[in-house]
């Protein structure tokens, strides 16, 4: 049976990142929700060790969004000022499986938020 600290750790964890996510423009935000939503159900059933490596990550991820969203004085954050330099170290500590969704995150978080354009009917 789960920790009752864990699985509150857990869920404060998660629900602090889709509140940060509120700052995120919205194809972001919306690309960033079903992301940490997938991930999160992914990993509850994990081993100790991958699961304190998980939340060490995400608590990482927290704390850089944290501080954006604190320098944006809480408006929407440009595109430009998101997220941090992945190190080769830690890049090095991939699995092929996590280095093919961090690319499909990045080709995903790129492409052009077309989604979102309004067009007028010429006719």
């Amino acid at each position: 049976m789960a920790n009752p600290a864990h699985v509150s750790r857990v869920r404060s964890l998660y629900k602090r990142i889709l509140l940060l996510h509120r700052f995120l423009p919205i194809d972001l935000k919306a690309l960033g929700d079903q992301y940490v939503k997938e991930e999160f159900r992914r990993h509850t059933r994990v081993s100790l060790q991958e699961g304190t490596s998980f939340m060490a990550e995400w608590e990482s991820y927290k704390d850089t969004l944290q501080t954006q969203v604190l320098d944006s004085s809480g408006h929407l954050i440009p595109r430009s000022n998101l997220g941090a330099a992945l190190t080769e170290e830690k890049f090095k500590d991939f699995q092929d499986e996590q280095i093919g969704q961090l690319y499909e995150l990045m080709l995903e978080s790129t492409k052009p938020n077309r989604q979102f354009d309004i067009q007028e009917d010429t006719k």
